[in-house]
């Protein structure tokens, strides 16, 4: 679970360009917009009863990124983002696989959705491999996106884990 003393690293995370090329406005983020994402973040879990981890590499202890779900509008969305050292090595799906499986299992969602930019290759990738299925391309928050779904009946179970400290 966040906390507010996750700042530092969230920040610095955040505050990446091509961590960040992909998001929103596609632009790094400034450490006071930083925080108050951070807040938000924190408020999230109290005001859903679910949301966003921070990753912490299990060999360094060091923060890898943070996923999880998050209402996208009222339905459940899985989201990740992670640091460039930890690109392409399986981070991704496998946080995104253990989100679903916390949201269908934890929470028994009925199905839950992700949004990747168009041009998004990499993260649509992830989203297939953990077994997400294109649903339309669409827009939120004036940003055009392609949008994945997953329902429960369809979510097969791996090893993928979570643990919540």
């Amino acid at each position: 679970m966040f906390r507010p003393d996750d700042l530092d690293d969230f920040a610095a995370l955040v505050a990446d360009a091509d961590v960040m090329k992909y998001v929103a406005k596609g632009a790094p983020v400034t450490r006071e917009e930083s925080d108050i994402a951070l807040q938000s973040i924190i408020r999230h879990w109290d005001n859903h009863g679910f949301g966003r981890w921070a990753v912490i590499d299990k060999d360094t202890r060091a923060f890898a990124g943070y996923g999880g779900l998050r209402s996208l509008l009222g339905t459940p969305e899985v989201v990740y983002h992670l640091g460039k050292p930890y690109w392409g090595s399986g981070l991704a799906t496998e946080l995104a696989r253990a989100s679903l499986r916390y949201g269908f299992e934890e929470h028994r969602f009925d199905s839950i959705v992700a949004i990747a930019k168009p041009e998004n290759v990499a993260s649509i990738r992830v989203l297939e491999k953990a077994g997400l299925r294109y649903e339309l391309h669409t827009a939120y928050y004036n940003y055009d996106v392609i949008q994945y779904r997953i329902s429960r009946a369809d979510f097969t179970p791996d090893d993928s884990r979570y643990l919540l400290q």
